[in-house]
């Protein structure tokens, strides 16, 4: 695409925008909003609304939406017409209270137990951090949902008022250490990766568009073992796709930065610019649906699932997190004179990630992302640290030798040494300024980690604040003592080795630390005291609401692996089994006394697995009906886990074994080798 840099951002109202056409007095009360300093009254919200609804009717608009992420984990949004009438003549309206206010129907978002059904009133408030943009004929409003009562329906508030509490709690630490700072904002970059696969394909397997996710398939000869696809050449179908795609962001203000083949065949990623953490989960739900949106433009279906095929990587997000304060300050950056704050923020991000490995553990997964971490292909499901060898030499006053890397080139003679080497396999590794938080699923919404992250960090933050506040002498040089004090007390977190062996499952065991198998079971962290305070005590999440969101994912668990264990009992009897058979009818088409031995035994091998398949369906199904015996929600999520999925394992592996004796035409729907490579043409 030709980049048009004055069209950078053009359907979005941001703060630019604003100031082009508001009054300068109530731009100003605007900006006074944001930076928490005044609320914005009803007055200046109607003028702020009058100039929103010009600006979108200038763009074809005829709706505007208050759009919000509700604990679905999805988006919604409940599409108004400007268009009101008035003495029987059709009028644009839109005032500052419908901009500031709505109240959608919201009887059927997860609730968790906040309020009975028949209480259907939510509402949702307006985000004056996150700009307005426009998609087709609708302006979109960014907005927090809550409860009649006040309880938090939704991931963007809690994570509001999270960033809040880190820029409190940093504000107030750096000014005791002497550094005039307002405000510390978290910034994050989410690297968004995705599989897309041609809508015909799609459509004929009733396991990807049931629940995104294969249930059935083998390997093919050829995958991802040769890593040709990896950073390879993009096909020029899926290039065309780009093309769409960074139009789209583009008009929108958000900005791929990179994009590339990943590794298994079919998968991509994509990298913006960093933005704030609220703006930056916007834009990243934002960027997931136009990622499918232009799929199908394109004849294409985007997977986002975790692990949509077996026996190749799955997807993840990386969640870059770092921390800059008003003053252009990145406080995880170890250059230039700021090796103290570094020191102190770095050790208090070990403090909080040791002591809450199980949150950082829960909010990173869901169901889907159990058939991903730890499949040496992503971060093990054991949460460590990575923080580099000079890191590690700087909190142990260790002299470092910069050295040079050689090269046998006359253009080229060295090259400078990076600060930080990332290890791959780790879950939260340092990247020269930065942190990147890799477990993230790919189809997650990432406002739960990183109001995580915030939380840990303040309570960290404080506790190092209390301390330092009562020494009366030189605060720089406790300040360190206190850091390498952290730092020591906390290395257990730190590994710089092979996450994905079989000798770190058994240290970190010996060191203490979680190990965590599934989604299901990181939900009873959510049941600790120490991790229903922290959200308490920062006034982010009460422990109604901790345990509301507890049973919301219990039941999304339960939900979820129910329909795959359905879809494949159904797939395994409606198609597999009369594939089998009409495989097995060809065969004996001639008469067994015209059969070779070969044939012979092919037809007792397809019996045998006809059978087989057939009686562990049947078991299956039998095992689903003992469900109804649990008491809740969290028994039947580990009835399903212990009784049900190891009998589907059985079944995946009769059933694959099945599809190696089924000629090409007598196949009930497309194979992996179809999904992987029908999109290079």
């Amino acid at each position: 695409m030709d980049y048009d840099f004055k069209n950078f951002g053009e359907l979005l109202y941001d703060k630019n925008k604003m100031k082009e056409t508001l009054p300068s007095p109530i731009y100003r009360r605007f900006i006074d909003a944001v930076n928490h300093e005044m609320p914005l009254d009803l007055a200046v919200a109607d003028v702020i609304a009058h100039n929103m609804k010009m600006w979108a009717l200038s763009h074809g608009c005829t709706h505007y939406t208050h759009w919000f992420h509700p604990l679905s984990g999805s988006t919604a949004e409940k599409h108004n017409s400007f268009i009101e009438n008035i003495d029987g003549q059709p009028i644009a309206r839109f005032s500052g209270k419908s901009l500031i206010k709505d109240e959608p129907d919201a009887s059927s978002f997860p609730n968790g137990g906040l309020r009975a059904t028949f209480e259907a009133r939510g509402y949702t408030y307006w985000d004056v951090e996150s700009p307005a943009f426009i998609r087709g004929h609708v302006l979109y409003i960014p907005t927090v949902f809550i409860s009649y009562t006040g309880e938090a329906l939704d991931t963007k508030g809690p994570l509001l008022k999270s960033i809040e509490a880190i820029s409190k709690s940093s504000v107030r630490l750096l000014n005791l250490l002497g550094k005039n700072v307002k405000s510390v904002k978290p910034y994050i970059g989410l690297e968004q990766e995705y599989f897309l696969v041609d809508k015909n394909d799609f459509l004929k397997r009733r396991d990807l568009y049931l629940t995104g996710k294969t249930l059935l398939g083998l390997v093919p000869p050829k995958a991802q073992q040769l890593e040709t696809h990896y950073f390879g050449p993009i096909p020029q179908r899926v290039n065309k796709f780009m093309e769409e795609l960074n139009k789209e962001l583009w008009d929108l203000g958000i900005y791929a930065k990179a994009e590339h083949n990943e590794v298994a065949p079919g998968q991509f990623e994509m990298a913006p610019i960093f933005s704030n953490a609220n703006i930056a989960v916007d834009q990243n739900m934002l960027t997931m649906e136009i990622l499918q949106d232009v799929a199908l433009k394109n004849d294409m279906v985007c997977l986002l699932h975790e692990k949509p095929y077996q026996g190749v990587n799955g997807s993840g997000k990386h969640n870059n997190y770092s921390l800059l304060t008003d003053t252009g300050l990145n406080l995880f950056d170890p250059k230039g004179d700021n090796d103290t704050l570094f020191l102190i923020f770095v050790s208090c991000l070990m403090k909080g990630v040791d002591e809450y490995s199980d949150l950082i553990r829960l909010s990173s997964s869901n169901p889907g992302n159990d058939f991903r971490l730890g499949a040496s292909e992503a971060p093990p499901a054991i949460i460590s640290m990575y923080i580099a060898e000079v890191i590690e030499n700087k909190f142990e006053k260790k002299s470092i030798s910069k050295k040079n890397k050689k090269f046998k080139m006359d253009t080229i003679s060295s090259l400078p040494s990076d600060e930080s080497d990332r290890n791959r396999t780790s879950p939260i590794a340092f990247t020269g300024n930065k942190f990147e938080f890799r477990s993230l699923g790919s189809s997650m919404n990432a406002s739960e980690l990183n109001m995580v992250i915030n939380l840990i960090m303040s309570k960290a933050l404080d506790e190092f604040y209390n301390e330092l506040n009562l020494y009366n002498g030189d605060k720089e040089a406790k300040a360190r003592e206190m850091a390498l004090k952290l730092y020591n007390e906390h290395k257990r977190i730190l590994f710089s080795g092979n996450g994905y062996s079989d000798e770190w499952v058994e240290e970190a065991k010996n060191r203490g630390l979680h190990n965590i198998h599934t989604f299901a079971e990181a939900i009873k962290a959510l049941n600790e005291e120490k991790n229903i305070n922290l959200f308490d005590s920062y006034q982010v999440l009460n422990s109604k609401e901790v345990n509301a969101r507890k049973e919301i994912k219990y039941e999304n668990y339960y939900n979820i692996r129910l329909i795959e264990i359905k879809t494949l009992t159904e797939m395994t009897y409606q198609q597999v089994i009369p594939s089998a058979i009409k495989e097995l009818n060809f065969i004996c088409a001639c008469g067994k006394e015209f059969m070779s031995k070969s044939m012979l035994t092919k037809v007792d091998k397809l019996q045998l697995f006809i059978d087989e398949s057939s009686l562990l369906a049947g078991q299956i199904e039998d095992r689903v009906k003992e469900l109804i015996y649990q008491n809740n929600y969290q028994e039947k999520c580990m009835f399903i886990l212990n009784n049900i999925l190891p009998l589907c394992s059985k079944l995946r592996i009769i059933t694959d074994n099945l599809e190696k004796y089924i000629s090409k035409d007598n196949q009930p729907f497309p194979q992996y080798e179809q999904l992987f490579f029908d999109i290079d043409f």
